[in-house]
């Protein structure tokens, strides 16, 4: 038996009740000068129970229930760091109005009969919305107690100037799960935190596994098979959730909210979701900037032996590739086609792409 049905139940016997009650009072003063159409107090009160019933019946959801999910549904797109914010102002607000009750009793009527309760609600609204706006820098103000008092073990500066906690959640976007490097990169515990997942991410990844151009329905799959292993993975904290963001259909824009709101970073590929959460104030872990700024680190005039496997783009040039997958261009390298050569680096070029490196062979 749903909820909905006992509400409407329960509803409908107590308006019932109040309708009998009310029509029964009807009936009573109708009655004090009869005439010969009026009523009798027992057809009033059961008239007026049957329309409290049907009042009951029909709209004691709309009144209880609706309103309840209503509130649910919105609490459980706050964060909790803003219900906790807004908590803490609700309670220092009622504090202060209950300071200021006595002196605004003590004033004239009819002043002193409201203005306590208006100080209540205004108060109340100002504490939530004070803590509510200023929720970052108590969380700051937290943060550097506890790192004083616990030598700050636990806490990690973000290149905002905020501090976010080590067992914090960090949303994870579709792309990253499909490119697949995050799997080894949390494995090496590089990732403090939770990884969760949003069940619309799952959908998009669903729907790239199911399309029909071969590529796509390859990735989406790839994408699977790396969720799977990091579910399995039981040092990787994995969590997928049902939160969503109502009113937004593009996946790059709910994550974006929902870091907003939950005030943790996104770990991406993407270019353009990179741009736009940083322009929101949003942290981003990009994984293609981290695989650059881990790649081997090459001076002019070092030497190093590498093979040339193909032609360049220029006359005479080689072009060989290093472990970490940085390309090397040799000049007069064409000579050296499909040999280990030793080679001097000449210059390191940083492009949008990654690195290069030019270099000539040794003579």
């Amino acid at each position: 038996m749903s909820s909905d049905f006992i509400v409407r139940l329960v509803g409908m016997v107590v308006f019932c009740a109040i309708g009998v009650i009310w029509g029964d009072s009807l009936g009573e003063f109708a009655n004090i000068n009869p005439g010969p159409s009026t009523y009798s107090e027992l057809q009033y009160a059961f008239t007026m129970g049957l329309v409290g019933a049907l009042f009951g019946l029909i709209l004691t959801p709309l009144i209880t229930i609706r309103p309840i999910r209503g509130l649910r549904k919105l609490l459980g797109q706050v964060s909790a760091q803003t219900l906790f914010s807004s908590l803490v102002g609700l309670v220092t607000g009622l504090i202060i109005a209950a300071l200021m009750a006595f002196p605004l009793s003590m004033l004239p009527s009819p002043f002193s009969k409201f203005l306590p309760f208006v100080g209540v609600l205004l108060f109340g609204y100002f504490g939530i919305a004070i803590f509510a706006m200023r929720q970052n820098d108590l969380f700051s103000v937290f943060s550097s107690l506890s790192l004083n008092k616990e030598d700050g073990d636990d806490l990690v500066s973000d290149s905002n100037g905020g501090s976010w906690l080590s067992n914090r959640s960090i949303l994870l976007d579709t792309s990253v799960v499909i490119d697949g490097r995050i799997a080894d990169i949390a494995r090496t515990g590089f990732l403090p935190g939770t990884l969760l997942i949003p069940r619309f991410v799952l959908a998009e990844l669903q729907y790239i596994a199911d399309s029909p151009d071969s590529l796509r329905r390859q990735r989406g799959r790839r994408g699977m098979e790396v969720l799977s292993h990091l579910q399995k993975e039981s040092s990787i904290p994995v969590r997928i959730s049902d939160i969503d963001v109502e009113g937004v259909r593009e996946v790059d824009d709910k994550l974006v909210i929902l870091a907003r709101q939950m005030r943790c970073p996104i770990l991406t590929n993407d270019y353009n979701l990179n741009r736009i959460a940083e322009l929101q104030g949003v942290l981003v872990l990009n994984v293609n900037e981290l695989a650059n700024a881990v790649k081997s680190v090459l001076l002019p005039g070092e030497k190093l032996s590498i093979r040339v496997i193909q032609e360049g783009k220029e006359s005479g040039q080689g072009v060989g590739y290093m472990d970490d997958g940085t390309m090397v261009v040799i000049e007069n390298g064409k000579s050296h086609l499909h040999k280990e050569t030793g080679i001097t680096v000449t210059k390191v070029l940083q492009t949008a792409a990654g690195r290069m490196i030019f270099a000539r062979p040794d003579a």
